[in-house]
């Protein structure tokens, strides 16, 4: 999850759209529509998938109000995909189903949902406020804001994404070797825990960003956009180990992270690609498999997991970004 600097333009402030996105005008697509979408690398090769939704009857793209603004995604246990908005802050829930959705959290002026998570265990979301230097927890059943904690300074700092784990979810700072650790739960102190160990911080440009659970759930895997890293970060003490890559240079445009047992998916926003990787047991090497891209994909800035399907939001970074601009998202088997 990108934001704003110099090199990414599509992150301005957008203080012209309204609270409420009037929904798009975009047909939602149907499984029989991208059914000609077909893998061209099997889940063992290293060759690149052209892959399209293959579960029947539904929709393998739905659409997202126009000047949503989306970057962030979550899924849960049920069939209901959680969607946030940099223009305001607003939430919008989809069924997977159908397609068919609606705004389920009203945003605000100068409020952003960058990464979030659903916590099926509490029924809460847990949203990164990007520079609004915040975490907001919001209740997945009724759309209602239960808490805001505040995490950073209001200057310097881009609250990015979150991953759940043991008893805190974790929030990544892109301007800022640190991760905040938020209680589950309504209550409990913020931990901050600065980075250390084979981490650099550089300046001026988009550093931490995704963040998964390594497959021991002791620890954390962040990928680090510039210049392309992937970290084993030690939850305990902050140290973190870069991990070794076996088959790509880098994942530089890394973005949203999806682990599945031992699979990493990573999402590399302005390529249209998903790189996917096998870790070893210790989560210090990760070995390319494959590639997916699909001729929809327009920028994907986060991917979530529902039974075999990933689904991506189009964040259409290299669009323009009015309250005219159509958005999506996309469903590709795993």
């Amino acid at each position: 999850m990108t934001r704003k600097h110099p090199e990414h333009p599509e992150h301005s402030e957008h203080s012209e759209l309204p609270a409420r996105p009037r929904p798009s005008r975009r047909a939602v697509l149907g499984g029989a529509a991208v059914t000609a979408f077909a893998a061209l690398a099997g889940a063992a090769g290293t060759g690149t998938a052209r892959a399209g939704g293959h579960r029947a009857g539904w929709p393998a793209e739905f659409p997202l109000p126009d000047g949503w603004l989306p970057e962030g995604i979550t899924i849960g246990a049920r069939p209901y995909a959680y969607l946030g908005s940099r223009a305001n802050g607003a939430i919008y829930r989809a069924d997977l189903r159908t397609g068919q959705g609606r705004v389920f959290h009203e945003g605000a002026p100068g409020l952003a949902s960058i990464g979030l998570k659903l916590d099926d265990r509490d029924g809460l979301l847990y949203v990164a406020g990007g520079g609004g230097g915040t975490a907001r927890l919001v209740d997945a059943r009724t759309g209602a804001l239960r808490a805001t904690h505040r995490l950073t300074a209001d200057t310097g700092h881009f609250v990015n994404d979150v991953a759940l784990l043991d008893d805190r979810a974790w929030f990544t700072d892109s301007y800022d070797a640190v991760l905040y650790g938020v209680p589950r739960g309504r209550r409990g102190t913020v931990r901050a825990l600065r980075l250390s160990g084979d981490w650099e911080q550089l300046p001026g440009v988009i550093n931490a960003n995704g963040i998964v659970s390594t497959p021991d759930g002791r620890d954390v895997i962040v990928v680090k956009s510039t210049p392309g890293e992937l970290y084993r970060v030690d939850l305990r003490t902050g140290r973190a180990t870069r991990v070794a890559l076996s088959g790509a240079a880098d994942v530089v445009n890394g973005d949203g992270l999806v682990r599945v047992g031992r699979t990493l998916y990573v999402v590399q926003n302005r390529r249209n690609v998903v790189t996917v990787f096998h870790l070893d047991a210790g989560a210090t090497t990760a070995t390319l498999r494959r590639s997916i891209t699909d001729p929809r994909f327009d920028v994907p800035a986060t991917a979530a997991r529902y039974r075999d399907r990933l689904y991506l939001v189009n964040a259409r970074f290299t669009s323009p970004q009015t309250p005219e601009t159509a958005f999506t998202a996309v469903g590709v088997p795993l």
